[in-house]
């Protein structure tokens, strides 16, 4: 999904990516992603919920747990020893029904700058070829990519005119959620 300026009031444009894209099996949950918890024969603990900003979910039983930071599979073993103290074999599924966690922010000469959520692990190569790809004033040799890590924030520069020639492949860092990117 995308927000970008593009409305003539100032409000920001949603822009919709395929509802099909799967959700890989290594994403990992964050704020805002809604899930789906079924536990099996069991519909009064079953339903969607949605990861709270300080990323737990309430679940009945087992009130409150961490859910930001792990995998659907790992939440899933994490939420089947919790269940063990009040059901008898718990078979629990976690999907991923609304991935909003995974933002990624672009901005300058590009043909559709704005807010990306990303289902998948993607590359900055992918994701410039995503939002349209560079304008013909960008300066190609000089993106700059803005990532927390640890709470410090990281900045890389990076060469896209090497990385489309072949000449640069280990440039083409796979994003992270919050990552900036600017095409001067």
């Amino acid at each position: 999904m995308v927000f970008s300026q593009g409305d003539k009031e100032g409000v920001p444009k949603e822009k919709v990516q395929p509802e099909w894209m799967p959700v890989s099996e290594s994403y990992v949950i964050g704020p805002e992603d809604v899930l789906n918890i079924h536990v099996w024969r069991e519909e009064a603990l079953s339903r969607n919920v949605a990861v709270r900003m300080d990323g737990k979910i309430s679940l009945p039983l087992i009130d409150d747990i961490q859910a930001a930071g792990y995998t659907a599979r790992q939440l899933k073993d994490v939420l089947t020893n919790k269940l063990k103290e009040f059901v008898e074999n718990p078979n629990v599924s976690v999907t991923v029904v609304e991935a909003n966690s995974y933002k990624v922010y672009i901005s300058g000469q590009v043909r559709s700058p704005g807010v990306y959520r990303l289902r998948s692990e993607t590359s900055l190569l992918q994701f410039i070829s995503m939002v349209g790809g560079v304008t013909e004033w960008a300066n190609q040799s000089k993106i700059i990519v803005i990532r927390k890590e640890n709470g410090k924030e990281k900045r890389f520069t990076i060469n896209y005119k090497k990385i489309i020639q072949g000449k640069d492949l280990n440039s083409n860092i796979i994003l992270k959620t919050g990552d900036t990117i600017i095409v001067p």
